[in-house]
């Protein structure tokens, strides 16, 4: 499914316009991850967690490479969202 086709036939909004809506949700996502988490009530939570650094092997090589630090962004689905799928 194309998410902006969906929106657009269900909201009657022509496909530039429902580009527009999810560009500009999806924006805002990002945004708010940058401080802290983003909740979509009824729908699920974006979180963010930190990623310790390590070592991994160059399967070809196997050499050892330094994987580095890094931020994940995690979903935790809501009840909702769980009780639809099901």
């Amino acid at each position: 499914m194309e998410l902006v086709a969906a929106v657009a036939e269900q909201t009657d909004l022509s496909r530039a316009k429902a580009g527009e809506v999810v560009d500009a949700v999806f924006a805002k996502i990002a945004e708010g991850l940058k401080s802290s988490e983003v909740r979509l009530i009824g729908f699920g939570n974006f979180v963010t967690s930190q990623r310790k650094a390590g070592t991994g092997r160059n399967p070809r090589t196997g050499e050892e490479i330094p994987i580095p630090a890094s931020v994940s962004v995690r979903f935790k689905p809501g009840k909702a969202l769980k009780d639809a799928v099901n």
